[in-house]
Order: C-alpha cells, then structure tokens, then sequence
C-alpha cells in the first residue's frame, strides 16, 4: 500500500516536471508572433556559390615551305623505270613535316604530268609524282597562286587539280571554276581548330589570265583580299595567307612587301607566308590596325630547285602553334612561340639531290657548314632574337 502510494508520487512528481518544461518552451516560442513557416528557429537558408567556368585550351601546329620549283635537272634526277620518285629527295626533312597538324607548301610549279609534256624554266610543267612525294612527306596543303601558274595555260591547271583532289590535297590560290573558288578553303582539325587558307600573287610574268577566267588564279588585289579575309573570319578560327611577293634573290622585303603585309594584317589576317624571292628573308610580327599581332616570314625560300647559287639552295620549314582556349561561352585564339628548321638543297653534277636539315649538314656535304647554318639562324632572327630553331 504505501509502495504504491510512493510510486503515484514519483509518477506525479515527473508529470508537473513535463508540464513546466512544456510551459516553457510553448512561452518561449511565443515570443515572436511573427514568425513564418521559413523563419524557424535555427533554420538556415543554403545560397550554393556558383562554380567557376572551366578553361579548356587546345592547340595545334603548322608547318610551312617555300618554293617546289621543279626544273629539268630535278625532275630527270628523279626518273625511274616506272614514272618518276621524288622522295628519297625529301627524306631527311619528312619527320619535320609529318610531326604538323598541318603542313603546307608553295608547289610553284604546275604538275600537269607527262601526258602535257614536262618543261623547265621558263614555263614549268612537273611530273604529278611531285604532289605524290608531298603527300607522303606530310603536306597537307598547297598553294598554287604564283607567277608560273599560268605558263602552260588552263589545261595544265585542269591536269594538276585533277590531281590534287585524286590525292585528296586541298589547295587554294588556283581553281577549276568560279563555284570552285568561291568554296573557302577552310582545314577543320580535330582539335576543334579551324584554318582558312587564301592565296595570291603579284602577277603571271606577262601571260594574261583569260578573260572570264579570273579563277584560274588569284591576283594581288587589296579590295578582292579584304573580302576574302573577312568572309574566312567568320568562318573560320584562323586565317593564313600566301604572298607571292617581292623582288627575286633580294634578301630583305621592300617596302611594297611591308605595306602588303602591313594592310592584310589590318584586315585581321593572323599569318603570312612569303613567296618569291628565292632566297630567305626574315621573319616578324606586325601589328594591326586594332593591335592584333600577325605573324610573318616574308620569304621561305626555295625548298626544291635546280638553282645553283648558294642563297638559293637554302629554304626552311617555318613552324608555330595555334592556341584556342574556351572559357564561359568565350574564346580566344593566338598564334604563338614560332620556330624554323633552315634547310639546304645538295646536288652533285646536277644530280642526287636530297633537302638536308642545315643542322645535319657535314662540311664534306657543305664546307663551312657551321659557319653558314649560324649566319642563316642570325639573318632568319633579324626582328624576332628568340626565334627558336628546331634541332632534334
């Protein structure tokens, strides 16, 4: 009896402690009477912070030559039973062709093939194994606006692209047609960077383009030029130009080369490969009108001739990058950190010729060798002293 009189205390004694604690909290939490459903005590509200864009960069390499100026001498050296085999000419530079996303080469002379009839200077037919050996050396692309692109007329120009498109070469400066030309030439890589390639010469040493015609190749024309580059703009990452230009054998540019450059770089063209001269001239970087930078080698040179002064056996492969990096819906693209590789046309007796990377060169190949490869690195690096040369 008293036991259970004792256990009705204690339940009662925790009843009146439950009560008051409830007493308290329901007075506490009137305090505020205007609280709402989203102000709870405690309750804080997340404000997540957004995330920085991330960056992506890709980038891409090109390589480029000078003069494919195929003469007689060449092109016999080159004779085998079945056609013709230009490679073992080429095969001490293809590493440093094939290494490029894109390569391309000023091919000066038209490849009409045998069928047409092969000439020398001064109007150039070349066997079609010449666009042969540039594919298997790792060109990409080639140029075909120079002065000898109209010297054995429209049906040489017809023959050599007929030839390209079978190798599945792009080319640019010389058509078929004018549907042909007004098709931009424009390298889409896998790197998600675009390259439009334009082309023009100075003239067709005195041979008229045909009336009609004026697709068969591109002149030098500053209002035609400025259409061009601003139509490859929009279409395109990066726009590239060949210029043929300049006085042949002069080893600096003029001042029409300057202006030329000068005004395409206005234009916004990103780089400009010279043409022409035969011999190397230097290379810089101009800046446009709205502070752009174009990158410029006013001369590559000759790659492969048959000419026999020493200035004019020397040539290069000019290389630089192509950045595009993407940030929160922006893009930038640069072109940046250019290189070169001077090379050297040796022939004996008009015969075994092969381009040599001038590094490799011996002085049983070329006496002197050090000393003149050093003398083509300072001329090359005139305007531009960390111009990086390739060695490896």
């Amino acid at each position: 009896m008293i036991r259970g009189k004792f256990i009705k205390a204690v339940l009662l004694l925790l009843m009146l402690v439950l009560l008051v604690s409830c007493g308290k909290d329901i007075s506490e939490g009137t305090l505020n009477q205007d609280r709402t459903a989203g102000s709870h005590s405690g309750k804080t509200t997340d404000s997540r912070e957004l995330k920085e864009p991330i960056e992506v960069t890709k980038e891409i390499s090109i390589s480029a030559i000078g003069d494919m100026l195929i003469h007689n001498s060449v092109y016999n050296d080159a004779k085998v039973n079945q056609g013709y085999d230009f490679k073992p000419m080429l095969e001490r530079v293809k590493p440093f062709l094939s290494d490029a996303t894109i390569s391309i080469a000023n091919q000066e002379t038209m490849i009409g093939g045998v069928e047409l009839g092969l000439s020398s200077y001064p109007t150039f037919n070349s066997p079609t194994e010449v666009g042969d050996a540039l594919k298997w050396a790792g060109i990409d692309v080639v140029s075909l606006a120079n002065n000898h692109t109209l010297d054995r007329g429209e049906e040489a120009i017809q023959r050599a692209i007929k030839h390209w498109e079978t190798i599945d070469m792009m080319y640019t400066g010389s058509y078929k047609d004018s549907q042909d030309r007004d098709q931009l030439r424009i390298y889409e890589t896998e790197e998600g960077i675009s390259v439009a390639f334009l082309s023009y010469t100075y003239g067709t040493n005195g041979i008229p383009v045909p009336v009609g015609r004026d697709y068969l190749v591109n002149l030098i024309d500053q209002e035609l030029m400025a259409q061009d580059i601003q139509n490859a703009k929009e279409k395109a990452d990066v726009v590239i130009l060949s210029l043929h230009f300049g006085n042949e054998y002069e080893r600096m540019p003029n001042q029409l080369q300057k202006d030329l450059v000068q005004f395409v770089a206005d234009q916004g063209a990103y780089v400009v490969l010279g043409h022409h001269p035969h011999v190397l001239q230097p290379i810089d970087w101009v800046t446009g009108e709205n502070g752009n930078r174009t990158l410029v080698v006013y001369s590559l040179g000759n790659f492969l001739s048959g000419q026999d002064e020493f200035y004019r056996q020397i040539g290069g492969v000019f290389k630089f990058y192509i950045s595009k990096t993407s940030k929160g819906g922006e893009q930038e693209v640069k072109v940046h950190s250019p290189e070169f590789l001077p090379t050297y046309v040796k022939y004996s007796n008009w015969r075994d010729y092969e381009v040599i990377p001038m590094y490799q060169l011996t002085n049983q190949e070329l006496p002197n060798a050090q000393k003149h490869y050093e003398e083509i690195k300072e001329h090359m690096s005139t305007w531009v002293p960390d111009l990086k040369f390739m060695e490896e």
